[in-house]
């Protein structure tokens, strides 16, 4: 059964049928979908969603469809679990990572957004999908729209990392790259979209997609025994994550599934060469300036984020700051996170580690309260800012000689370390 009441603009209110709309006529302001509450907190409760399959879906009255999911059935529900060697390295008490650099299937959280928003479009009658992707949304569309059958069409900056590409090629979409920023992909699409009966994802039924971000709130919530965090540190790209984590946290305390304190702290993450939300909320302004590219974290460059108003007032209305990352913050943070954790993250990732340690370190995130750091990408897409930064691996003879001459030279080199 469906819970789900139609679109509603966010800024004047003004109701929808639950449709293709994604702009406000009257007001322009952008859409989200409107659900009966009342009707989910009778049904909706802590042992009804434990007792369900490890999935996304797992929290399917609050997710805007009518009938049964396409796709999805084994995306989400990815670890949250206790960083204690990155804690100590960070010097805090409680730190926690939630890790979608293990999604299924395509490594990243866009599989939670592309799950809800093929099953919508198939509801309202697409048999073509397609979006604009900076390239973990265009691997999760070409994977989980082969499998649901649908037509695809994949908008990509000519510059993407290869290992995004082929994440995509695998798929065997017709997969387009434009010769511009994602900016100036997306503003083509929208155009595509005005022409074509396709389902952006992104744009014509972005109201449903953004909805599939919740999901990684609920887990959250979820997984750290039905408690919200005090400390959560997110990536922004177009500004939604952020946004619908929020609202994720917002919905459980409404409808009684976690308790109404702590009010959680949302920290916004981004590039130096690439933050135009962080930039907002720095400034404590309302406008939120475009702004050109210029980072290795290419999944987070979106220099006019869509959502990047809603992000920068969830973030301030919720008492959390913001903060940018070096190209080579980013690569640091990234071997931190391995070194510790043992997780490879993209550059995304290490962005928001490097944006959490320099909050820490300025004392914005206090060192003995709850923190959530969010991982949303597997870093096996984007090796190449790894290049000549790693060392090299030794090389030696197949001889038990050669073998004990080099672990010499380690163990002369480096004594700590294998102690």
């Amino acid at each position: 059964m469906s819970h789900m009441l139609g679109l509603k603009c966010r800024e004047c209110g003004r109701l929808y049928p639950k449709d293709v709309v994604f702009v406000c006529e009257y007001c322009f302001g952008s859409v989200e979908v409107d659900y009966d509450y009342d009707a989910i907190r009778r049904v909706l409760t802590r042992e009804t969603i434990a007792a369900r399959a490890k999935s996304l879906w797992r929290y399917r009255e609050l997710l805007p469809i009518d009938g049964d999911p396409v796709v999805g059935l084994h995306s989400g529900f990815t670890p949250l679990f206790r960083a204690e060697r990155l804690a100590d390295a960070l010097g805090v008490e409680e730190l926690y990572i939630k890790d979608d650099s293990v999604s299924h299937p395509t490594l990243s959280f866009k599989d939670r957004v592309v799950s809800v928003a093929l099953s919508r479009a198939r509801e309202l009658g697409f048999d073509t999908v397609a979006c604009a992707s900076t390239g973990n949304l265009a691997n999760s569309v070409a994977a989980l729209g082969a499998h649901a059958g649908f037509k695809r069409y994949i908008f990509i900056p000519a510059d993407l990392e290869m290992g995004k590409v082929i994440a995509a090629l695998i798929y065997k979409p017709t997969l387009i790259k434009v010769e511009g920023t994602y900016d100036e992909v997306n503003r083509l699409c929208a155009e595509i979209g005005a022409k074509y009966p396709w389902a952006f994802v992104n744009i014509n039924i972005r109201p449903y997609y953004a909805e599939g971000s919740k999901t990684y709130g609920y887990e959250v919530a979820e997984q750290l025994g039905w408690r919200a965090p005090q400390h959560i540190v997110v990536p922004a790209a177009g500004g939604s994550l952020i946004t619908k984590i929020n609202k994720a946290f917002k919905e459980f305390k409404m409808l009684g599934l976690i308790p109404e304190e702590p009010h959680t702290k949302l920290y916004c993450a981004q590039a130096a060469g690439c933050g135009p939300i962080v930039n907002t909320i720095k400034a404590r302004s309302e406008i939120v300036k475009p702004v050109k590219p210029n980072t290795i974290a290419k999944s987070l460059a979106i220099g006019n984020p869509a959502d990047g108003y809603y992000a920068t007032k969830a973030v301030l209305d919720s008492g959390g700051w913001a903060e940018h990352a070096t190209d080579d913050e980013i690569i640091e943070a990234m071997k931190l996170l391995a070194e510790t954790e043992g997780v490879f993250t993209e550059t995304a990732g290490g962005v928001t580690l490097a944006a959490a340690k320099k909050l820490i370190e300025a004392g914005t995130i206090p060192r003995n309260e709850s923190i959530v750091v969010c991982i949303t990408g597997n870093g096996l897409k984007t090796q190449e800012p790894l290049a000549g930064r790693l060392g090299e691996a030794a090389r030696i003879k197949p001889t038990l000689a050669s073998f004990e001459a080099e672990l010499a030279t380690q163990l002369a080199s480096e004594p700590t370390r294998h102690r």
